[in-house]
């Protein structure tokens, strides 16, 4: 393959220009290390990618686990799905913590996705952030979590535990009314914990998930997937 001359590119920012351009050339030129640099930080990328994958996996294992056994019998009590809950909101915030370390691997790849690769394929749209440099040499000199533990915690609410929390609340109500000897609010009892006070903590826990999960607010977090572009790219 010919190597393109330096009047061949379409590039209007010589400062970016090399980086950019040796992303096309035969032998990657500049962008050799760039190139490196990327494929280490993707291996970073799937390895918390996949510890994520691991908790929901067991979430949804343990979670599927306690259904059948509650529903095995009636007279298998209703706080086992309130234990799952519990074990649900445990995995959460394992999930969520791990969530905020894999926010730091994918906000470098999408760094040089957006102002390296991108820029190399299509150098007449220019760089999406002129500032990509300084930004990058900064958080390799300093690496810090870029989002709180909240919104790590709605992403994963967003995702997949809110979808989670919503089957064990339907199966609990479903336990305490269809499933119980007595009616409610007494088959909600446990112990000598009133069924009407078990209530209002179960919704009013699941409401602060919803709330947490769906309020507006502004994300720290590297972008996912934007779903509203399916169809668009042929």
């Amino acid at each position: 393959m010919a190597r393109d001359s330096p009047d061949d590119g379409d590039s209007t920012d010589t400062k970016d220009e090399e980086l950019g351009r040796g992303l096309l050339e035969e032998n990657m030129g500049p962008s050799s290390a760039a190139a490196h640099l990327y494929r280490g930080e993707i291996h970073r990328m799937r390895f918390w990618r996949e510890r994520l994958d691991q908790t929901t996996y067991w979430a949804i294992v343990i979670m599927s686990a306690i259904l059948t056994w509650t529903f095995s019998s009636r007279e298998n009590p209703h706080y086992i799905l309130l234990l799952g809950m519990a074990a649900l909101t445990a995995f959460l915030f394992i999930e969520a913590r791990r969530y905020r370390g894999y926010d730091i691997w994918r906000g470098r790849v999408r760094t040089l996705q957006r102002n390296v690769f991108a820029y190399g394929l299509d150098p007449s749209a220019g760089i999406e952030d002129p500032d990509w440099r300084r930004e990058l040499s900064q958080d390799y000199r300093t690496p810090t979590i870029k989002i709180t533990i909240e919104e790590s915690v709605a992403h994963r609410l967003r995702r997949v535990y809110l979808l989670l929390f919503t089957i064990m609340l339907a199966a609990w109500v479903v336990r305490i009314a269809a499933f119980a000897a007595q009616s409610w609010p007494a088959s909600a009892a446990i112990g000598q914990i009133p069924g009407l006070l078990v209530t209002v903590v179960v919704v009013l826990s699941y409401l602060v998930a919803v709330v947490v999960a769906l309020r507006p607010r502004s994300w720290h977090s590297e972008d996912e997937l934007h779903t509203q572009s399916v169809g668009k790219h042929r």
